[in-house]
């Protein structure tokens, strides 16, 4: 078993608004800037404002859009066309930041391109901590529930998967959280970003046997608030109006607080299932990728349940749904339930069609890249994946091919 012993340090808070970049970057002593901005968000205000901010800075900032697909050509190129030591602000979704940190990366440290393409089967790559404690991106989230701009990880599609990379060295270096930046967000990816950082709070817990009391409590203190604040969208959502900033911005900071490290000091790193299932389900049938992780995550709960602890802990799976169901008394007593009732309440997608073919392609995508050996799956087998997706998905029509993974 590995366990995670690495000193925890917590990175810097986002800024409140974008209103701070310009004093931000004059401390930095930044000296060159280059925004690379979705293009859904490049007429938008949140962007204006940064590059206003730049300005104010005394400097003229690049501007480049991304493209489809943030692949490994899109991480070399996007790294041969940054200048050296120049600051890369990401204004955009998790896609934009994850292509963000791993270009600036490989600009700064070119052995990371040789990396990110080693013809491994393992679906993770795994960064030396030589690398240092940062990179050179500031973040700008337009979406909820990521919580990339303060992630020590970063995702990439390669060939026809996705792979994520690990280490320290993919922090940015700051951060901005600004209501501007998700005014425009649908209330259904709100709910979506709520749902995603519950499941990253809680899954790490859930899985790990041992009780660590100071993570465990952070744990449990962090799901009460995001179930408040899911049911707060519920609401919002049910009154037909939007989603007040307020909330916004509550929800991006509960997101990045998911991601910086303390509520997981200890933990087994390979506590959690449901993510790498998900992430090959997705990838085969073009999902994003809650879609698949809703599917996944009560049927795993109740195989950990009735007793397999390679899937999960059932008792402390049922403490965790106590804590839940103080901030949410109506939801079931039974966690695996009680959890499709939660996301029911939140309208939270969670039918997923697939063939038996799109069953067998996500089964060998899951073996070949986190199990059969490596450690990912606490060794499932192929028939015990298969058994996982086949109760997560509804039949689909036999002529519906698998296709490849959508952007995220």
């Amino acid at each position: 078993m590995t366990i995670s012993t690495a000193v925890f340090t917590a990175p810097a808070a986002p800024l409140q608004g974008t209103a701070h970049l310009a004093g931000w970057l004059g401390a930095d002593r930044t000296t060159a800037v280059t925004a690379l901005v979705d293009p859904a968000v490049i007429d938008r205000p949140i962007t204006r404002q940064v590059l206003a901010q730049v300005r104010q800075a005394g400097l003229e900032p690049t501007v480049l859009t991304i493209g489809p697909r943030g692949d490994l050509a899109a991480i070399t190129t996007l790294a041969a066309e940054l200048d050296p030591g120049a600051l890369l602000i990401a204004v955009g979704g998790g896609s934009t930041m994850d292509l963000a940190k791993l270009a600036v990366l490989t600009r700064d440290w070119p052995e990371v391109r040789r990396w990110l393409a080693a013809p491994q089967r393992s679906g993770m790559v795994m960064l030396p901590a030589r690398l240092g404690s940062s990179v050179r991106v500031l973040a700008v989230p337009t979406t909820l529930g990521t919580g990339s701009e303060l992630a020590p990880v970063a995702c990439y599609p390669y060939e026809d998967a996705k792979r994520i990379v690990n280490g320290n060295c993919l922090r940015p270096v700051a951060s901005i959280h600004d209501a501007a930046a998700t005014e425009t967000l649908p209330v259904g990816l709100v709910a979506d970003g709520v749902l995603e950082a519950l499941f990253r709070a809680v899954s790490p817990y859930a899985g790990d046997p041992i009780a660590r009391p100071a993570p465990d409590a952070a744990v449990e203190d962090l799901a009460r608030r995001l179930v408040d604040a899911g049911y707060e969208v519920a609401r919002d959502r049910a009154a037909g109006g939007p989603v007040n900033p307020g909330l916004r911005l509550r929800i991006a900071a509960l997101s990045s607080e998911s991601q910086i490290g303390h509520t997981n000091i200890g933990r087994y790193v390979h506590a959690v299932k449901a993510w790498p299932i998900a992430n090959e389900l997705s990838s085969t049938l073009g999902l994003v990728k809650m879609r698949a992780v809703a599917a996944i995550w009560p049927v795993l709960w109740r195989r950990a349940l009735a007793g397999d602890h390679r899937v999960g802990e059932a008792a402390r799976i049922t403490r965790l749904w106590q804590v839940v169901r103080e901030r949410a008394p109506w939801l079931g007593t039974d966690p695996a339930d009680g959890l499709e009732q939660l996301m029911h309440d939140w309208q939270v997608p969670r039918v997923v069609p697939a063939t038996p073919a799109d069953l067998e392609v996500a089964t060998a995508r899951a073996m070949r890249a986190w199990g059969a050996g490596l450690p990912m799956l606490g060794g499932l087998k192929a028939d015990e994946v298969r058994a996982v997706l086949t109760e997560a998905t509804v039949p689909a029509p036999t002529e519906t091919s698998a296709a490849p993974a959508a952007d995220q």
